[in-house]
C-alpha cells in the first residue's frame, strides 16, 4: 500500500490528484456527448488551436489561460459558424479552422514573437507542478461545464440522436449546440496546465470512448467515463511519480492502453461462437 499512499503524502501530488478528479467530471458529463456526437476531433482541435493564443499571451501581457480561452472560443465559434452556414461536415470545418489556427500560431511564434517556456508547458502540461490557484481555476471551469450540462443535457441528447425532430419538442437546439462547443472549449483550457493542449483527448475523450464500447445507456456512459477518467488519472500520476516521467503523457499512455485492451476484448468477444458466449453467460 505504501506504493500508493506514500506519493500522495506530498502536497504537489495531492494537488495533482484533485486536479485529475475535477477534470474527470467533464470527462464524464461532456465526454459522453463528445463521443456520441462525433466531436472527438473537434475536442482535440480546440486544444491545438490554443497555440496562437499561448504565443500571444506573454508579449501582450495577458494570463496564458485567458489568452488560450480566447483562442479556443474563437476556434469553437468559427467551426460552429462555418459548419452551419456552409453545411460543411463538422470534422471538415474543424480541419479547416485548425489549419488556419496552427498556421497563425507558427507565424506568430517564428516571425513576430518569441515563444517562451510557458508555451511548451501549456502544450504538454505539467500536472505535478500545479498551484492551488490553477486547481481553483479548473474548479470554476468545471462548474460552468456542470451548469451547462444541467440546463442543456436533454437538448444535447435530442440533437445527437434526432436533430430534425428536436425543435418540435420545444428544445432550442441551436443555442444548445453553441453552449456545448463553448463548455467543451472551456474544459479543454482548464486541462491545459495539467494535461497540455496536445494531450487533452487523453482525459476528455478516451475514457468516454472506452466506456462506450460496453455502456448500456447514456447515463451509464457518463458515470463510467467519470470513474474511468479518475482511475486512469490517478494511476497515471503514480506511474509518472515512480518512473520520473511527465504526468500528462503517462496518463495518455494509460488511457490509450486501456482503450486498446477494451476494444480488443470486445472484438474477440464478438468473434466467439454464439454457443460459447451463452455458456460463459450462464456460468
Amino acid at each position: 500500500m505504501s506504493f500508493i499512499t506514500d506519493p500522495f503524502a506530498l502536497e504537489f501530488m495531492r494537488l495533482a490528484l484533485v486536479e485529475v478528479l475535477l477534470l474527470a467530471v467533464p470527462a464524464g458529463l461532456l465526454g459522453a456527448h463528445v463521443v456520441l456526437r462525433g466531436l472527438a476531433f473537434f475536442t482535440h482541435g480546440v486544444g491545438s488551436a490554443t497555440f496562437p493564443g499561448l504565443v500571444l499571451a506573454g508579449p501582450v501581457g495577458l494570463p496564458a489561460q485567458l489568452s488560450a480561452l480566447g483562442a479556443a472560443l474563437i476556434f469553437a465559434g468559427g467551426v460552429e459558424r462555418v459548419s452551419r452556414s456552409t453545411r460543411m461536415a463538422y470534422d471538415a470545418a474543424t480541419a479547416l479552422m485548425l489549419v488556419a489556427a496552427l498556421g497563425l500560431g507558427v507565424v506568430l511564434a517564428s516571425d513576430v514573437f518569441e515563444s517562451g517556456a510557458g508555451v511548451d508547458q501549456l502544450l504538454f502540461g505539467t500536472l505535478i507542478g500545479l498551484s492551488a490557484d490553477d486547481v481553483a481555476l479548473t474548479a470554476v471551469a468545471v462548474g460552468l461545464g456542470v451548469a451547462g450540462w444541467a440546463v442543456f443535457d436533454r437538448a444535447w441528447l435530442a440533437a445527437g440522436f434526432d436533430a430534425a425532430t428536436a425543435p418540435s419538442l420545444g428544445l432550442r437546439v441551436v443555442l444548445a449546440d453553441w453552449v456545448l462547443v463553448v463548455v467543451i472549449a472551456a474544459s479543454v483550457v482548464a486541462a491545459l496546465d495539467a494535461i497540455g493542449a496536445l494531450l487533452v483527448s487523453a482525459i476528455l475523450v478516451l475514457p468516454a470512448a472506452t466506456v462506450r464500447l460496453g455502456a448500456p445507456s447514456v447515463r451509464a456512459l457518463q458515470a463510467g467515463a467519470f470513474a474511468l477518467a479518475a482511475l486512469e488519472g490517478g494511476f497515471g500520476l503514480l506511474v509518472a511519480y515512480q518512473l520520473d516521467v511527465p504526468a500528462g503523457p503517462a496518463i495518455a499512455v494509460v488511457a490509450g492502453t486501456v482503450f486498446a485492451a477494451a476494444a480488443l476484448t470486445r472484438a474477440l468477444a464478438r468473434r466467439a461462437p454464439t454457443g460459447r458466449r451463452r455458456k460463459v453467460a450462464v456460468l
